[in-house]
């Protein structure tokens, strides 16, 4: 009602941009189905298309990703309602891509500013103000922080990876050949330290893999 949607929407999405200093930027999609996580059809995305820190353009090639590939695969099981984390900027290039797969008759989208914690509605060049103790604007707070929080740790996961295999990089004598053969045998940095020096020494030559593992078990 607060939203002047015609029914209590069921099926609710939200979308977070992640990057640090414009690495790794990264994105996040969270599903509630009856005010409940539906954290099966949660959704993390790389950002392949955008250069750099580009929250605008990010946010729209996630949501053209996410539904496109849903209305090839699941047409029926679109949400009634979308909440973009962020303002105007935001919601316009999500408006762009629902548009483009022509969605805007179909379902509601959203921004979530949070500042001030407004309701930034398209076409509509008035924020909407929610009482901070309605449940229409904690239950949105509630999707939006769900949405950050799992796109925070998705993007965690993936700095961590890769400073630890630039740190692998970084051992003089291992080239990205050599980087990646050891990555195709033991499948992750982790193992390659943890691996006897024998083994190791089946795919370098003894002495690199003595200062692979010296070098790893000391970062």
């Amino acid at each position: 009602k607060a939203l002047g949607m015609k029914a209590l929407p069921t099926h609710i999405e939200c979308f977070d941009n992640s990057n640090i200093q414009g690495t790794n930027p990264v994105a996040s999609c969270v599903v509630f189905r009856d005010g409940v996580p539906s954290k099966k059809d949660y959704r993390k995305f790389k950002i392949k298309t955008v250069i750099g820190a580009n929250d605008f353009a990010s946010m729209k090639e996630v949501v053209n990703r996410r539904y496109s590939r849903m209305l090839e695969e699941a047409p029926d099981d679109l949400p009634q309602l979308v909440v973009i984390d962020g303002g105007e900027g935001q919601l316009e290039f999500a408006r762009q891509a629902l548009a483009e797969l022509g969605l805007m008759d179909k379902l509601m989208v959203i921004g979530l500013a949070k500042r001030m914690e407004l309701v930034i509605r398209v076409n509509d060049p008035y924020p909407l103000f929610l009482d901070r103790n309605s449940q229409a604007l904690k239950v949105l707070m509630h999707i939006r922080d769900e949405a950050h929080r799992f796109g925070i740790t998705f993007h965690r996961s993936l700095r961590s990876k890769a400073q630890i295999q630039s740190a692998l990089r970084e051992i003089k004598g291992v080239g990205e050949q050599t980087e990646k053969r050891l990555l195709m045998h033991y499948g992750s940095v982790a193992r390659i330290a943890a691996a006897p020096l024998e083994d190791l020494s089946k795919l370098v030559s003894p002495s690199l893999a003595a200062e692979i593992l010296k070098a790893l078990n000391q970062s």
